[in-house]
């Protein structure tokens, strides 16, 4: 029998299918029992009855945490220690050629322990007034250093590369931080480099060994400098007796990367990341999905723990007793690192979605064959997920999906995606042939991470689900932009244990994001749908009027536009002296370049089709067709769009960390090509 390859997995003959459907159809699939009604996911907050929170709270009351042993991050901790017994903690990679080692969590408990002490010998006291500079890549030093951090109520701040020059000084002097923890060389350079600008700095700790050149620069300013294993034995040496944080102290200071300005210091405490883990798990474990997290269990650690999205991942992970396996720290390997480590937990962003999505469907898409098996499957399982059936041992698993899912490892149970939207198309997309529940969070920093998050199991896409059981939340009236509450739409407010304290010496910002009755405003704008679960659906920061008077929200538009297979990004771009939009887009790498062979004869790659006036039309007559099938008024259609061979990316300053465009920057960068489409239309 011959078999056609399909994305990496294996697609047979049609006669096959047929059996196999047979014996498929005669069985049936059961579906998973549901503890709570999915058409019916929030109820009124006693307090506020006009705020809604989760059908989980118990008495019409939000929590803020499930244990009262495990109130801090520390807690959490010291209790996946002893639910584990000693268990497998921090995973990492020697070197490429070797296979994953493992240091269990006493090890990481003593290792703390010392590294406390010896910051405390270093003259750092043991108090929540104390900041700790960290700028490092994900590895098992960073969670080390965290743990002995909150052994002595200290607090951490992360450092991290994107953030400019300018941007990391600010950081070092308003939080004053004198020593920074560095993984590397490099970063331990860049800190030396800029030392002239802000001398705050008086100890550096490397993870690696210090170079000739940076020990000389060191030692030139009157820096001290420590190795980590040094900072290790120091305390080794000094033990000091534990003065652990509470639950109302700081446990880190994350600067929050912007679109525009410099960063700002949101203060999250223990209690607001105890109370969204422990938010997460009461959704996650009320569902009885196979998703709860346990010892055994494992979870692949690459997005930046600089943010509060991994971080809180992570707190999770240690809270139950699972294990954290760090990647080689080189993207281009992580699909390696992820087939070795099998993790049972997979948290990723919509940029590596969209992406693996693309490829699985170039592949699909190569031939009719491939093309109309994968949708047969495709098919039969979005019915199953439909009735409440999520698998990965389905005929169309075994046939189809298999091999795609052993590119995540084959033992993936739950994946979580945050940052950014998802297109509900991809999101549909991945619950059928990864075989497990991939579900969407929202939430902000100051949220300590996620507010709200989808029930595993509810076929619905587009929504972000219901509030967890730790916050309430509120829709406010926009009326600038027509969003109301009485028509359940309006500004998305958050309350409950999970708000952050506000921002490091900035009282201004604070009461501008937090108001007198204690709602977190975020600027997003909401949806109630009928099921009591939360759409996003427009934005109300970044917004400015046309010269004619109408208010625009360019996020709207641009997750409109880039439903269309021709591009992969696009930035609407606009102001008040202005009476039209006008945008840049990149092209998608793939759909493109087929595209124009068959419709336009053209070919080349993206760099030469990018400057063809022909492509440019073709792409803006897709992009104004897609806008207007989604609803977009005519004030809302660009007119003008410049074509960019190139991906927005972190590395090259036009997107934050997380992903999110970095609106004033891409102004500056093509603020020609913007002036003279403009200077067109005049």
């Amino acid at each position: 029998m011959e078999y056609l390859k399909l994305a990496g997995a294996s697609v047979v003959t049609v006669g096959a299918v047929g059996t196999a459907a047979a014996l498929y159809f005669s069985q049936g699939p059961e579906q998973f029992p549901r503890i709570n009604d999915m058409k019916n996911q929030t109820q009124p907050w006693k307090r506020d009855p006009q705020a809604r929170i989760s059908t989980l709270c118990k008495n019409g009351e939000i929590q803020g945490y499930i244990h009262e042993d495990s109130r801090t991050l520390l807690e959490f901790f010291k209790r996946g220690a002893r639910i584990s017994k000693n268990g497998p903690c921090l995973g990492y990679k020697p070197s490429s050629n070797e296979p994953y080692k493992w240091i269990s969590y006493d090890q990481v408990l003593e290792r703390s322990k010392n590294i406390g002490s010896g910051l405390i010998k270093l003259g750092h006291s043991a108090s929540n007034k104390t900041h700790i500079g960290i700028y490092s890549q994900n590895r098992p030093e960073y969670v080390i250093l965290d743990e002995g951090l909150y052994m002595y109520s200290m607090v951490g701040v992360p450092l991290y590369d994107t953030l400019g020059v300018e941007a990391c000084n600010f950081i070092i002097d308003q939080a004053e931080l004198e020593t920074v923890v560095c993984d590397n060389n490099v970063k331990v350079k860049n800190l030396l480099d800029r030392w002239k600008d802000t001398k705050q700095i008086k100890t550096i700790v490397c993870m690696d060994k210090f170079s000739p050149e940076n020990k000389a620069k060191a030692d030139e300013y009157g820096i001290k400098t420590v190795l980590f294993t040094e900072l290790e034995a120091l305390g080794r040496d000094n033990p000091v007796p534990e003065n652990p944080a509470k639950p109302d102290d700081l446990c880190l200071i994350c600067y929050t990367s912007g679109t525009t300005g410099l960063p700002k210091g949101a203060m999250l405490t223990h209690k607001g990341l105890v109370a969204v883990i422990d938010g997460c798990a009461a959704q996650l474990v009320s569902y009885n999905y196979c998703v709860a997290i346990g010892p055994g269990d494992k979870m692949i650690s690459y997005l930046p723990l600089a943010h509060s999205y991994e971080r809180m991942l992570e707190g999770y992970i240690f809270s139950h007793g699972a294990a954290l396996g760090f990647f080689q720290g080189d993207v281009r390997k992580l699909m390696d690192d992820i087939k070795e480590l099998q993790p049972t937990l997979f948290p990723t962003v919509p940029r590596l979605l969209n992406r693996f999505y693309d490829k699985v469907m170039t592949g699909v898409n190569s031939s009719s064959l491939k093309k109309l098996l994968f949708n047969i499957a495709l098919w039969e399982k979005e019915k199953e997920i439909v009735r409440g059936v999520i698998r990965n041992d389905s005929i169309w698993d075994i046939l189809v999906f298999k091999k795609i899912q052993a590119a995540l490892g084959g033992k993936v149970r739950l994946i979580t995606t945050g940052s950014a939207p998802l297109a509900p198309k991809v999101l549909s997309f991945l619950r059928c042939i990864v075989g497990c529940p991939v579900i969407e969070g929202y939430g902000q920093t100051e949220n300590h991470a996620i507010s709200t998050l989808q029930i595993p199991g509810d076929p619905q896409s587009g929504t972000v689900g219901p509030p967890l059981v730790c916050n309430a939340v509120k829709l406010f009236d926009v009326p600038e932009m027509e969003y109301f509450a009485k028509n359940d739409q309006g500004e998305i407010c958050i309350k409950g244990p999970n708000v952050f304290n506000g921002y490091l010496k900035d009282p201004s910002k604070t009461r501008e994001a937090i108001d007198k009755d204690g709602w977190l405003h975020t600027g997003d704008i909401g949806e109630w749908l009928p099921t009591g679960t939360l759409r996003i659906i427009d934005r109300k920061k970044n917004i400015f009027k046309l010269a004619q008077g109408e208010y625009i929200a360019p996020e709207k538009i641009e997750n409109v536009y880039v439903r269309s297979s021709l591009i992969s990004q696009v930035f609407v771009h606009g102001d008040s002296l202005q009476a039209c939009l006008i945008g840049i887009v990149v092209p998608d790498p793939d759909s493109l370049p087929k595209f124009c062979k068959q419709k336009l004869n053209l070919k080349g790659d993206l760099s030469d089709l990018a400057r063809k006036p022909e492509v440019k039309k073709a792409i803006l007559e897709d992009l104004l067709e897609v806008g207007k099938k989604a609803g977009l008024h005519s004030f809302e259609q660009i007119r003008d769009v410049y074509v960019y061979p190139e991906m927005f990316s972190v590395e090259n300053g036009l997107l934050t960390p997380t992903f999110k465009a970095k609106r004033q920057e891409l102004a500056k960068y093509f603020s020609k090509q913007l002036k003279e489409m403009y200077a067109k239309m005049a």
